[in-house]
């Protein structure tokens, strides 16, 4: 079955065994972007084998009967195309920028590695070693390391405050078995959905993806479903080998399915969402207390966050952290002006829209979204959500989660104690 979206030329297919085929052609580019998502992420795990939905995707380019991890890369690249992969919370996808004549090719190599790699217990073994030093190398990053710690201070034992990438004793641990068995449960055809965008053909790509990934059956179980609540706990941590204290100050906030998200994305933008933000102004601009420091929410299939990030020398630090509250107090008892409210709906406009000049952006939307709502959300069904935001529903958001006794506040700073 076919539906098609005529605004923005998109249409989608879904196969028998409930693959589902999805793509928009622009006909004025040469270029085409092709992905194949799987609606698994580190949510999905259990303890004993935390991060294997990404040690998966890494071993998906390490060899299949017909190609080498060499190969791979190389039918692509040497064609002037670009692989990439990705894993979250929620799901996995490979993706491959290519010419759009090499569209055939660049999704035969994605089914190749998703439905036939060796997973050769040689190079599982030597993939765990580079995922560790990938662990070690998070974990000497504290203004990357910050926003994980803000996760799971902030949501405990919930599988969404879980590590994406997994521990050095976990990953060590995993077995051929466990990756067969983890596949073979979670890729499932109802789980997987072929995206692309570009100068591309949809009923090509549907009889590629059939002859592909229509001998798939099954279905994986059904995800369970909580909503996360926040625990107003609050961590530190102490390096000595750092100079600056790095924090996430925020609290939980709205899932994909929430419609304050959208008034929520507003209130970001101009607290701490750009260059032009309270905060930004504030405390960079204005004082200089900080190279770094912004805000960003998050939002997953049962719950979100707020946060607002920053970066500051440990004297300094308590100041920072004085004037975030005040922005939040502020807010809170005063909302935004008319202005303020205006320009962020343009802005949020503009950047949606921009978007859209990138065909990478177009296909990993779909697949996203496919995967969240069961459809492609229009983008004019978004915008007028944004434009309909009014001061009453900010103050709302406001209240809920600029509220300083529910906030959670996770820090690594320079100190020879936790």
């Amino acid at each position: 079955m076919t539906s098609k979206q005529p605004a923005e030329n998109i249409e989608l297919t879904t196969l028998s065994n409930g693959v589902r085929v999805v793509s928009e052609n622009v006909p004025y580019v040469q270029s085409a972007s092709v992905g194949l998502f799987v609606g698994v992420g580190s949510r999905d795990e259990d303890d004993r084998v935390r991060g294997i939905s990404h040690f998966i995707e890494h071993m998906m380019f390490k060899g299949t009967p017909t190609r080498t991890a060499h190969q791979i890369a190389d039918e692509i690249e040497s064609r002037g195309g670009h692989l990439n992969a990705f894993t979250d919370k929620e799901n996995t996808s490979y993706q491959a920028r290519v010419l759009a004549e090499h569209t055939p090719l660049a999704l035969d190599i994605l089914t190749d590695m998703l439905l036939s790699s060796l997973h050769d217990p040689e190079e599982i073994e030597r993939e765990k070693r580079v995922v560790i030093e990938e662990i070690k190398m998070y974990e000497d990053t504290p203004e990357e390391m910050v926003h994980e710690m803000f996760e799971q201070t902030l949501w405990e034992t919930h599988p969404l405050g879980k590590s994406i990438i997994g521990t050095e004793a976990t990953v060590s641990a995993l077995t051929r078995d466990d990756l067969k068995d983890h596949i073979g449960t979670r890729y499932r055809p109802d789980r997987i959905i072929v995206s692309a965008a570009g100068n591309v053909d949809h009923a090509e790509l549907v009889a590629l993806a059939a002859k592909a990934l229509g001998g798939l059956d099954g279905s994986a179980p059904a995800r369970t479903l909580s909503t996360p609540h926040a625990s107003g706990k609050s961590a530190s941590k102490g390096r000595r080998d750092i100079e600056q204290t790095h924090f996430c100050l925020g609290t939980a906030a709205y899932s994909k399915h929430d419609p304050e998200r959208f008034a929520l994305s507003i209130l970001n933008n101009v607290l701490g969402g750009n260059m032009s933000s309270r905060l930004f102004q504030e405390i960079r601009e204005k004082r200089g207390l900080a190279y770094s420091v912004g805000s960003y929410g998050r939002s997953y299939q049962d719950g979100g966050h707020f946060c607002v990030y920053g970066g500051t020398s440990p004297d300094t630090y308590e100041q920072v952290l004085d004037l975030t509250r005040k922005e939040f107090a502020k807010v809170r008892k005063e909302g935004l002006t008319e202005d303020e409210l205006t320009k962020a709906k343009t802005q949020v406009r503009g950047a949606l829209v921009l978007g859209l000049e990138n065909m990478n952006s177009r296909m990993n939307r779909y697949g996203d979204s496919l995967l969240a709502y069961g459809r492609v959300v229009p983008i004019s069904e978004i915008l007028d959500q944004y434009e309909a935001v009014t001061h009453e529903k900010i103050a709302e958001v406001a209240e809920r989660v600029l509220d300083d006794a529910k906030l959670t506040l996770t820090s690594i700073g320079p100190s020879d104690e936790e």
